[in-house]
């Protein structure tokens, strides 16, 4: 295990585990967190032995978005620029979940707001404890739906429940979350950690080349002509027939026996 100030990392049986860990401050982020976040995000790119990411939170929150003690107006100092915060620290680490073609599950075990709300809708699949609630902070400081926010609000929910969630800062329960789609499922609080760490190692004990591009195929249907998206299904198709895990999994099925996949 490696360890730091905010953010725990560990690596079993190819499940790389990531804790925000300022539970004190119910996860909210920092420089520091994001910067740690987006290494061991960029370590999942880079590293073979990682095949599925699982992410999480410290103590009884997932993330309260950005910590604005660091932002007192009331201290005084120049005026923040928010744009150049995002583009440096958030955009980054946003880009870096969604291109990573391998799995990234989310498990949000407590309030999830503002960037922290947007950071796990950018994962793969989502799974909260049904305690758990999802806040678009934003409207309640003056501000609007940053982290990808807007976008996956917009895509995913539709333009009258993104709109509403984003200009009433409403909190959207787990359960609703759910039924509405936002998330793959709400769960008992105490089997929350078991279940997804059981999908977690599912997932990375499988095809997890052909998971990867079944990944960038979803993603990249949002703006698809469905002629581009048949040509995309035919070339990344041609990839995943020729990979090992294909011809692994072919074997075992004609084989009675469970596949053993590599991801290659």
């Amino acid at each position: 295990m490696t360890t730091s100030d905010t953010v725990l990392a560990s690596l079993d049986t190819g499940v790389l585990r990531l804790t925000l860990n300022r539970p004190d401050k119910l996860n909210s982020f920092n420089e520091e967190m994001l910067l740690a976040l987006r290494a061991q995000i960029r370590r999942a790119h880079e590293d073979e032995a990682v095949r599925a990411v699982l992410l999480t939170g410290a103590g009884r929150g997932f993330c309260a978005g950005q910590d604005l003690g660091d932002r007192d107006p009331r201290k005084g100092g120049p005026v923040p620029d928010l744009g150049h915060t995002l583009e440096t620290f958030y955009n980054p680490t946003l880009r870096l979940i969604r291109g990573l073609e391998k799995p990234v599950i989310c498990a949000v075990n407590g309030v999830a707001a503002g960037a922290g709300a947007n950071i796990a809708f950018a994962c793969d699949i989502v799974l909260a404890a049904k305690s758990a609630k999802f806040i678009q902070a934003f409207a309640r400081i003056g501000l609007i739906p940053d982290a990808g926010g807007s976008w996956s609000l917009a895509r995913i929910l539709g333009e009258p429940r993104a709109k509403a969630l984003a200009l009433t800062a409403e909190p959207l329960p787990a359960e609703k979350a759910a039924d509405w789609g936002l998330i793959w499922k709400a769960v008992e609080d105490a089997e929350l950690m078991a279940e997804a760490a059981k999908l977690a190692g599912s997932l990375a004990a499988g095809p997890t080349l052909g998971l990867g591009l079944t990944k960038r195929l979803i993603q990249a249907a949002a703006t698809n002509s469905l002629d581009e998206q048949l040509d995309m299904e035919r070339d990344l198709q041609q990839q995943a027939g020729r990979s090992a895990d294909y011809a692994e999994g072919v074997t075992a099925f004609l084989d009675k026996r469970p596949a053993r996949f590599t991801g290659k």
